[in-house]
């Protein structure tokens, strides 16, 4: 395959890669978006959202915030399987700005009906789908055109969010979808990367145990989660639902220790990884016994928040010249996410000193990406640094 030659970028640093304006959006839109929803839901703001204030959390956070991050990796991913270009510059910044007018339009602010909402949201989603299909097509990636189903998938269950909400006036179907689907990304993609990036971590010293590749294991795990979340997006509360998503559950409990964690707990980078991956078998095991906020929630703020703000993370350190190494700053933030999730899920009713366990929950979850705007915020906005010796370590 022949390599693009690469031209040096002269416009906007902020617009010279696809993770700069997207995860910093994600991380902004995340920081406001939380208590936001919490004035909303204790009736001290009113949005002029044509979706209900639950569904347009739910939507957000989903197809908002999630969107962002998924659209920041694979923008930065996709010139290294190609050999292409990356998308950037005006053609990117145009990108960055439909998204903005989505969480714009969603929230009511532009005045549209939801049709034109409608159009806007989901026309985000469509036109990466159709950049993303060009770029792997041109490039003769067909290793890697199979990226595509999750991200059509992905953009099928937010049109089908906004028809429930029109027609029915609040969503079931749709948010479940997406759900599932964003869960399996993380599955599919975390299930190669996480044991990757602790086996490059582990060669730099000495030998051992190291993780387990990719085997018919992991195969097993997939083909499980798919019959289980597809079960549940259909029938949540049915018996044969809850049975697969309890087997989904445990056969990913033990797929976790397998890539060797443990022995990779000196870097705290790494380690992000592996515990965010770990709510993923304890949200299917609450949605398996029917505990569906506990398990909504240990999946959403746990697993998707807690994946995405690590690889958010680990992302920018990696391609901003800098050490893949946590480091107080980054440390914390994560804990606070962790924090978040863990209270939301199983808190949310406590009082402490008059403060409810949700504004408790939705402080940490500030905390988190107040801070990772403050400390990575930063590096998306300059231009990359010159590489150092300790960005040999860590995969």
């Amino acid at each position: 395959m022949a390599k693009q030659s690469r031209k040096p970028y002269r416009g906007p640093v902020f617009f010279s890669a696809g993770f700069r304006p997207f995860f910093l959006g994600a991380g902004i839109f995340s920081l406001i978006a939380i208590p936001l929803w919490m004035l909303v839901y204790g009736g001290s703001v009113t949005l002029p959202s044509p979706f209900p204030a639950t569904d347009w959390h739910i939507h957000e956070m989903l197809f908002g915030y999630t969107a962002a991050v998924i659209t920041g990796f694979l923008f930065t991913a996709i010139p290294n399987w190609t050999g292409r270009m990356p998308i950037r510059g005006w053609p990117l910044a145009g990108l960055a700005l439909l998204w903005l007018a989505g969480r714009l339009a969603m929230s009511g602010v532009l005045g549209l009906g939801p049709i034109m909402v409608m159009l806007i949201d989901v026309g985000f989603m469509l036109t990466i789908a159709v950049a993303i299909a060009i770029e792997i097509i041109s490039g003769r990636n067909w290793r890697n055109l199979i990226v595509l189903a999750p991200v059509t998938l992905f953009s099928i269950a937010n049109i089908t969010f906004h028809l429930e909400v029109i027609t029915t006036g609040t969503s079931d179907y749709g948010r479940r979808l997406a759900f599932a689907v964003v869960i399996f990304l993380i599955m599919l993609i975390g299930g190669r990367i996480i044991p990757s990036f602790t086996r490059n971590w582990l060669a730099k010293r000495g030998p051992g145990v190291m993780p387990t590749p990719f085997n018919t294991y992991d195969k097993l795990c997939l083909l499980a989660a798919l019959i289980g979340m597809g079960l549940w997006v259909a029938l949540p509360e049915a018996t044969i639902s809850r049975a697969a998503l309890g087997i989904a559950a445990a056969l990913h409990l033990v797929r976790v220790p397998r890539w060797q964690g443990l022995r990779a707990a000196r870097s705290f980078l790494l380690v992000m990884l592996h515990l965010a991956y770990l709510f993923i078998p304890a949200g299917l095991a609450a949605l398996a016994f029917g505990a569906q906020s506990i398990g909504f929630h240990l999946l959403g703020a746990g697993a998707i928040g807690g994946m995405t703000l690590a690889v958010m993370m680990r992302a920018t350190l990696g391609h901003s010249g800098r050490a893949l190494e946590a480091g107080f700053a980054i440390s914390v933030i994560f804990i606070a996410l962790v924090l978040a999730a863990l209270t939301r899920a199983f808190l949310p009713g406590i009082e402490m000193s008059g403060l409810s366990g949700l504004w408790l929950a939705a402080g940490f979850w500030m905390l988190a990406y107040g801070g990772f705007v403050l400390v990575i915020g930063p590096m998306l906005l300059r231009p990359k640094t010159a590489p150092k010796r300790a960005n040999k370590v860590g995969g």
